[in-house]
């Protein structure tokens, strides 16, 4: 593990670089590619820094809504656990088993939750609330 500059650091100073250097000595195509480019490295540092909070949280709310479910026990990350329990859900839902309350009001606040979590990292201006 590296002490300084960090991996935040560095992706900041690519960043700025783009922003600040790139992006206004381009036009056209290639200023557009730079500032896709420089959008990326924001979201990389957003999913650094929210990630592993986000994931821990998917990972409660799927236990809460399914339990111990299949394939739960020995999974090797935390990620391919929510993996494997999100497909479980899929499939309780396509058999019907949410259609009706406790169990589709809780899926309904699980799944508005991971989605505002998936947006606060791709696109965080979508969550802000529109004005008026």
């Amino acid at each position: 593990m590296q002490d300084h500059p960090t991996l935040a650091e560095l992706l900041l100073a690519v960043e700025e670089f783009l922003d600040q250097e790139v992006v206004p000595a381009l036009g056209g195509a290639p200023q557009f590619r730079a500032r896709v480019a420089a959008n990326v490295i924001r979201i990389v540092l957003r999913e650094l820094a929210l990630g592993p909070a986000q994931l821990a949280e998917e990972s409660r709310g799927l236990r809460d809504l399914l339990g111990e479910a299949p394939g739960w026990e020995g999974e090797e990350t935390l990620a391919a656990e929510v993996e494997s329990a999100t497909r479980e859900l899929c499939a309780r839902i396509r058999r019907g088993d949410a259609d009706h309350d406790p169990l589709r009001s809780a899926v309904l606040r699980h799944v508005r939750r991971t989605v505002e979590q998936k947006l606060a990292v791709a696109k965080p201006e979508m969550l802000a609330k529109p004005k008026g």
